[in-house]
């Protein structure tokens, strides 16, 4: 049974796959958090990505490694370069010096938040971040492919959306993903023997997504779920989508995370439909 390292794990992608994953894999977890509820095949090591000899210790002795450790979701800028950008570096520089290949990136939608929301990309678009945190996904892709590139690990790029039991607004239809099919997807990365340097979208099979998510399914991806059951009750109880960037772009609150306006929105570069900088 393969060990996998799987930081961030008392983080809420983590909590989401650990009973999806334990009977596949021996799961060692990893987070600045205590873990207290471990079940067979876990076990947890603290540490703290930021700090380089931490990243060495937590990285020894496994067979690859799933990353979900860093800041979730906006915050200035401190907190992201620290968690984001110095953490993952850190990461996948102490997996490189421990001979580990094998490597799972949990990246972002954020990453190519300000594309708007009547257009559908797949994952050989030109990033466009809408937020700090979209950046520091934006950075976490491009040093895995140079990782991939200079050092031949096998990087496995997942763009996630939102990892729930269900999705709670209209955003949400497009970018959600059950903890079933995000186990599915982590497996891939685990064990599709192809893998050099691939990005896919971690989204269920949703009806109203934004996603054209191809190579996730030419890698042998086949959600089970679908959003779709939730829409009529979520269309229902929410308005129609005005003109505020949150509405516009595929972002949404990220692409406001510092303020707004609808007369602001008229005079944004990125408001062009075929998505021009």
């Amino acid at each position: 049974m393969k060990t996998i390292l799987m930081t961030g794990a008392a983080g809420r992608i983590g909590t989401f796959l650990r009973p999806e994953l334990r009977g596949r894999y021996q799961l060692r977890l990893s987070d600045i958090r205590p873990i207290g509820d471990l079940a067979a095949n876990e076990s947890f090591v603290p540490g703290d990505i930021a700090r380089m000899d931490d990243a060495l210790r937590i990285t020894e002795g496994i067979d690859a490694v799933v990353h979900f450790g860093g800041q979730s979701g906006e915050n200035d800028w401190e907190h992201i370069l620290n968690a984001n950008i110095v953490g993952f570096y850190n990461t996948i520089e102490a997996a490189r010096r421990n001979g580990i290949k094998r490597f799972l990136v949990a990246t972002s939608n954020h990453a190519v938040g300000f594309y708007r929301c009547d257009q559908t990309i797949d994952h050989t678009v030109y990033p466009k971040p809408d937020s700090r945190y979209g950046v520091s996904k934006v950075f976490n892709e491009a040093l895995a492919s140079l990782y991939a590139d200079r050092y031949g690990m096998e990087i496995f790029c997942m763009r996630i959306g939102n990892v729930n039991h269900a999705p709670i607004d209209r955003r949400r239809l497009a970018i959600w993903i059950s903890g079933r099919d995000m186990a599915q997807l982590v497996t891939i990365g685990l064990e599709h023997p192809d893998i050099r340097f691939e990005i896919v979208y971690g989204i269920s099979d949703n009806a109203r997504t934004w996603f054209d998510n191809r190579n996730a399914h030419r890698l042998g991806y086949r959600p089970q779920d679908s959003s779709e059951p939730y829409a009529e009750e979520i269309l229902r109880r929410e308005p129609p989508p005005g003109n505020d960037p949150a509405d516009v772009f595929q972002g949404g609150g990220h692409c406001m995370a510092e303020g707004g306006t609808r007369s602001e929105l008229a005079s944004m570069p990125h408001a062009d439909k075929r998505g021009r900088n």
